[in-house]
C-alpha cells in the first residue's frame, strides 16, 4: 500500500470540524463584515456598492438600517435600494430611531444591510446592542451586510485605549468576526482620511476640529490601521489553515496550545481577558476563563457577584470556555484545572499590593508559579492608573461591620468585669486568658474584623485596668510588654484561623446546598414517569432551593403553552408570553437580568438539549440581585438542563411506546392477513372443489353427490363462523357491542348452544349437570350462546372422540359459575393466560383448525357482562374453562339495554 495516498487524506478531526461548521451554518444566514479602522474610510459606501451588485444579480436586497450622514455619494447609492422604515422610540421626550427588527423579519429579504454594528440601541428596544439584532436576523436565515471599525472589538478595547487615549464604550464580541462568512477590509491611507476630514466629508467643521484634536491624529490612525490589517490578515490565515486541513495539504502545523486566565471581579479582569484573547489569536489556540471561589474570597464574591457574572459573560462573548470552581486555595485550583484541561499557558496579573504585605503573605502570582510545574505563566503588567482604580474599588467593597464592633466592645467589657471579680484570686498574667476567650468568641460569632478589634481592645483594657499603674496606659514592668505581644499575636492568629474556618464552612455549606438541590431534582426527575410528575418536581425543587416562582412553557405545535406554573404566574400578559416565545424561537435566554428584552418581569431560559429545544423555563426571583448572582445563574442553568433532559426522556419513552404499539399493530395485521388467507382459502377451496366436481362429473351416483354437497355445506358453515368471529372481534375492539339484557334460563341457554353444534356432535357424549333451583340470570342471550358455542367447539376440536365433554353450572353467592370441561391433551401452564389472546394458538391435533379468535371473543363478551373467564388444567388431563357472571346485570351504561 502506498503511504503517500494516506497522507493526502484529511484527518478525521478536520473532517469533523468541517462538518460541524457546515451543519451550524446550514439554516443560518451568512454575515459579511465591512471592516475599517476609523469613521470615513468608506465602509458604508463599500457595503452599498456590494449590495447594488447583488441586486443586479437578482438577489432580494433591503436596506434595513443605513446611516448616510448626509453624504451625497452615499445617498445616491441608497436611492436604488428598498429602504425599510425606522422604528421610532421616545426616550425622555426625545424621539430616537432604531432598526425595526420585526419589520425586517416579516419582510424576510435575502440580504439585509445593517450599518453601525457596535451601536447601542435606545431603551425599550428588544436588544441592548445592534449586534444582537444582527444575530437574530442571521438565525432567521437572512444574510446580513454590516459595518464596524476595528476598535469596537472587545479583545482590542484596552489596546485602543492605550494607543489613542480614548475609551471606546460601544463594543462587539470577537466571535462575530470569527463567525463571519466574509470580511472585506475597507482601507485608505491616513493622509487621505485626514484630508477628507478637513474637507467636511466625515463630520461637520466643528466636530471635525474636535476629532482632529483628539482621535484623528496621524499616530492614532496609523496604529488603528495596523490593527485592522493585522486582524484581517489573522482571519485570512485562519481560513487558509482550515482550507489546508480540510484537504490535507501539507504545511506548517500549529502547536496544540491551551490558555487559561482567572477571573476575580477585579478591574484588571477585562484587561487580562482581552490579553488572553489576543494571545489565543496569535497562537491559534483555545482559551479558558475560570472563576475560583475560596473561603477567603467568599465574602468578596457575594459583594461583587454582579461584576464577576459580567466578566464571565464577557469572556464567553470573546470565545472562552467559562467555568466556576470551588477550592481551598486559588493556586491549587488553578494547577488542578490546568492539568485536567491540558492547559499550556496561564495568564495572571502583576501583584498590586504593597511589598510589606507580600512579605506577610505571598502573592497569588507566586503561588501559581510554584504550583504550575511545566506550565508557562504569563504575568501582565498594570499601569498606575489601573492600580489606583483597583485600590479604590477594594476600599469601596470593604464594609465595616459596626454591629460586630459594638458586640466586640461588649465582650471586652464583660471580660473586664469578670477579671475584676476574680482579681483577688488570680495574677494579672493569668487574667489575660479571659480576654483571649473573648477573642475566640468574637471570631466564632462575629467574624474576622470584630475579632481583631477585640484583640486590640482587649490589650488596651487589660493594660488600663489591671497593669500597674492602673487607669493609665503606662507600663511600669516591661515584662508586660511581652505579655501584650504574645496575647496580641495569639489573638490575631486565633481570629484569622477561626474566621477562615468559619468562612470555609459557610462556603462548603453553600456548595452543599447547591449539590443537594441538584441531587434532589435529579432524584425526583429520575422517578418521574410523565409530564405532570416532571413539572411538579421542577416547581417544588426550584421553589425550595432558590425561593423563586417559575412557569414552564412547552411547545404545542407552533405555539407555546403553559404546562405548569407557580400560583402567581399562571396568568401572564402578552408581553411576557412574547418574551418566552422569543426565547423559544431563538434558543437564547432573555428577560430580566439579560441584554435582550430586559424590561420583562421574568428571566426566561430555553429548555434545550443537544438535539432540539423543548420549551421555556420562566423564573422570578425574590431578590432582584439574585439575577446577577453567578451561583444562582449556574444553578438555574443546571436546573434547566436537567429539566430538558427529563422532558426529552419522557418524549423518547412515548415515542418508543408508540413504536411498540405500531409494531404490535403491524404484527397483528400480519397475523390477521396470514390467518385470513389460510382460513378463507381452505374452506373456499373445499367448496370450489365440491361444486366443480358436481358440475364436471355427470356420472356421479347419489351417495357421492350427497357427500360432496355435505362437504360444501360444512365448509360454508365453517366459513360463516370464521366471518362471524371476525365481525364479533371488530365490534369488541371498536366498543360497538350493545348488550340486551333479558331474563335467561341457563338450561335453555345450554340447549341453544348445543343445537347450533348438533351437526358436529354426532354421538359425542355431553354431560350437563345443573342444580334444580338454578335462578334466571340477566344476560344477553345471543352473546352468551356464542360464548358457549366457541368453548364447546374448542373442546370438540382438542379432545378425543371417545371422551365426554362436561357442562356444569351453579351459583356462588351473587355469581353464576359455568364450567366447560374436556379431557383432551390440555395446555401448558405457561399458556393458560395467553390462550385468550388474539391469534394465539396451541399445538392442535391433526385436522383441528382454528383462527385463534374464538377464546378471545369469549373473553370480550364475558367481560362486557362484567364477568371473568379463566382456564385451568382438568385433574387427570384436559382443560377446564370457568365463566363467572353476575346474577344481576351491572348498572345500565351506554351501549346496553335492560329488557
Amino acid at each position: 500500500m502506498n503511504n503517500d495516498s494516506d497522507d493526502s487524506r484529511p484527518s478525521p478531526e478536520a473532517m469533523l470540524k468541517l462538518a460541524q461548521a457546515e451543519e451550524a451554518q446550514a439554516d443560518r444566514g451568512k454575515l459579511k463584515i465591512f471592516l475599517g479602522y476609523a469613521a470615513g474610510v468608506g465602509k458604508t459606501f463599500s457595503m452599498l456598492s456590494a449590495a447594488r451588485q447583488r441586486k443586479r444579480e437578482g438577489r432580494d436586497v433591503v436596506a434595513a438600517y443605513v446611516e448616510s450622514h448626509g453624504r451625497d455619494e452615499t445617498d445616491a447609492l441608497l436611492a436604488g435600494l428598498e429602504t425599510m422604515p425606522k422604528l421610532r422610540l421616545d426616550y425622555q421626550g426625545v424621539p430616537l430611531f432604531e432598526l425595526d427588527l420585526d419589520a425586517v423579519l416579516t419582510r424576510h429579504p435575502q440580504i439585509a444591510l445593517v450599518d453601525e454594528l457596535a451601536h447601542t440601541n435606545a431603551p425599550g428596544s428588544r436588544h441592548e446592542k445592534r449586534w444582537q439584532d444582527v444575530q437574530e436576523l442571521l438565525t432567521a436565515g437572512i444574510d446580513v451586510y454590516t459595518t464596524v471599525n476595528v476598535q469596537h472589538f472587545e479583545s482590542l478595547n484596552d489596546v485602543v485605549e492605550k494607543v489613542t487615549g480614548v475609551v471606546v464604550r460601544e463594543t462587539v464580541p470577537d466571535n462575530l468576526l470569527d463567525l463571519a462568512a466574509e470580511i472585506q477590509l475597507v482601507d485608505i491611507p491616513p493622509d487621505e482620511l485626514l484630508e477628507r476630514l478637513s474637507e467636511g466629508k466625515i463630520y461637520i467643521p466643528e466636530q471635525a476640529a474636535r476629532a482632529m484634536e483628539k482621535f484623528f491624529q496621524p499616530g492614532n490612525l496609523i496604529a488603528l490601521r495596523e490593527l485592522s490589517l493585522r486582524r484581517a490578515a489573522s482571519r485570512v490565515d485562519d481560513q487558509m489553515r482550515s482550507y489546508m486541513e480540510a484537504r490535507a495539504i501539507p504545511g506548517p502545523r500549529t502547536v496544540a496550545e491551551r490558555l487559561l486566565v482567572c477571573i476575580s471581579g477585579s478591574p484588571f479582569g477585562e484587561k487580562l481577558m482581552r490579553t488572553t484573547r489576543r494571545l489565543a489569536d496569535e497562537m491559534k489556540a483555545p482559551w479558558h476563563a475560570v472563576y475560583i471561589e475560596t473561603p477567603d474570597t467568599g465574602r468578596f464574591s457575594r459583594e461583587n457577584r454582579k461584576q464577576i457574572w459580567r466578566d464571565l459573560r464577557l469572556a464567553e462573548s470573546m470565545g472562552a470556555t467559562v467555568a466556576s470552581v470551588t477550592a481551598a486555595t486559588v493556586a491549587e485550583a488553578v494547577a488542578e484545572y490546568a492539568g485536567r484541561h491540558n492547559i499550556t499557558k496561564i495568564v495572571v496579573g502583576k501583584p498590586t499590593r504593597p511589598r510589606w504585605r507580600e512579605l506577610l503573605r505571598p502573592p497569588i502570582v507566586d503561588q501559581i508559579i510554584r504550583a504550575s510545574g511545566e506550565i508557562d505563566v504569563y504575568v501582565v503588567s498594570m499601569n498606575p492608573g489601573e492600580r489606583r482604580t483597583a485600590t479604590q474599588q477594594r476600599r469601596q467593597l470593604r464594609t465595616i461591620p459596626w454591629a460586630g464592633h459594638a458586640a466586640a466592645m461588649i465582650l471586652v467589657a464583660g471580660a473586664t468585669l469578670l477579671c475584676s471579680l476574680v482579681q483577688p484570686f488570680f495574677s494579672p498574667t493569668n487574667m489575660v486568658m479571659f480576654y483571649l476567650l473573648a477573642v475566640v468568641l468574637a471570631a466564632v460569632r462575629l467574624g474576622l474584623q470584630p475579632a481583631v478589634f477585640t484583640a486590640f481592645l482587649g490589650v488596651l483594657a487589660f493594660d488600663f485596668f489591671f497593669v500597674p499603674p492602673v487607669f493609665t496606659l503606662v507600663v511600669a514592668d516591661t515584662e508586660y510588654l511581652l505579655t501584650f505581644l504574645v496575647f496580641l499575636t495569639v489573638g490575631l492568629v486565633i481570629s484569622s484561623q477561626v474566621a477562615r474556618s468559619r468562612e470555609r464552612a459557610e462556603a462548603l455549606r453553600l456548595r452543599e446546598v447547591q449539590t443537594a438541590s441538584l441531587y434532589y431534582l435529579s432524584r425526583d426527575l429520575a422517578g418521574a414517569a410523565d409530564l405532570v410528575a416532571i413539572t411538579g418536581a421542577v416547581l417544588r425543587n426550584i421553589r425550595e432551593s432558590l425561593k423563586a416562582e417559575i412557569v414552564i412553557f412547552l411547545a404545542d405545535g407552533e405555539q407555546l403553552k403553559i404546562i405548569s406554573a407557580s400560583e402567581n404566574l399562571d396568568l401572564l400578559d402578552l408581553k411576557e408570553r412574547a418574551v418566552a416565545d422569543w426565547t423559544f424561537r431563538n434558543h437564547q435566554e432573555a428577560g430580566f437580568g439579560t441584554a435582550t428584552l430586559g424590561s420583562a418581569d421574568l428571566l426566561y431560559l430555553p429548555l434545550k438539549t443537544s438535539a432540539n429545544i423543548l420549551g421555556v423555563l420562566g423564573v422570578r426571583m425574590t431578590d432582584p440581585a439574585d439575577y446577577n448572582s453567578q451561583q444562582h445563574r449556574l444553578l438555574l442553568d443546571a436546573f434547566a438542563g436537567q429539566t430538558a433532559m427529563a422532558l426529552e426522556r419522557v418524549r423518547f419513552s412515548q415515542q418508543a411506546e408508540q413504536a411498540q404499539i405500531l409494531q404490535a399493530r403491524e404484527n397483528l395485521e400480519r397475523a390477521l392477513l396470514n390467518s385470513i388467507s389460510h382460513d378463507l382459502r381452505t374452506p373456499l377451496a373445499s367448496i370450489t372443489g365440491a361444486l366443480s366436481s358436481l358440475r364436471d362429473q355427470e356420472g356421479l351416483d347419489e351417495t357421492a353427490r350427497t357427500e360432496l354437497l355435505a362437504t360444501a355445506c360444512e365448509e360454508a358453515a365453517r366459513l360463516n363462523r370464521f366471518v362471524g368471529n371476525l365481525l364479533d372481534m371488530t365490534r369488541l375492539e371498536a366498543g360497538a357491542v350493545r348488550l340486551k339484557y333479558t331474563p335467561c334460563d341457563v338450561e335453555e341457554l345450554i340447549g341453544c348452544a348445543l343445537s347450533v353444534l348438533d351437526p358436529r356432535l354426532g354421538k359425542r357424549e355431553i354431560a350437563v349437570r345443573l342444580p334444580p333451583d338454578l335462578p334466571l340470570v340477566m344476560l344477553d342471550m345471543g352473546c352468551m350462546i356464542q360464548v358457549l358455542v366457541n368453548l364447546l367447539d374448542n373442546s370438540l376440536k382438542y379432545s378425543p372422540q371417545d371422551q365426554p365433554i362436561g357442562i356444569n353450572a351453579r351459583t356462588d353467592r351473587e355469581w353464576l359459575v359455568m364450567e366447560i370441561i374436556d379431557h383432551g391433551p390440555g395446555v401448558a401452564e405457561a399458556d393458560l393466560e395467553r390462550i385468550f389472546d388474539k391469534f394465539h394458538r396451541v399445538p392442535a391435533p391433526e385436522g383441528a383448525r382454528g383462527t385463534g379468535l374464538g377464546l378471545s371473543i369469549c373473553k370480550g363478551f364475558v367481560q362486557a357482562h362484567g364477568g371473568t373467564i379463566n382456564a385451568a388444567i382438568t385433574p387427570g388431563g384436559g382443560l377446564t374453562v370457568t365463566i363467572r357472571l353476575p346474577l344481576a346485570p351491572p348498572p345500565q351504561t351506554e351501549g346496553s339495554t335492560h329488557g
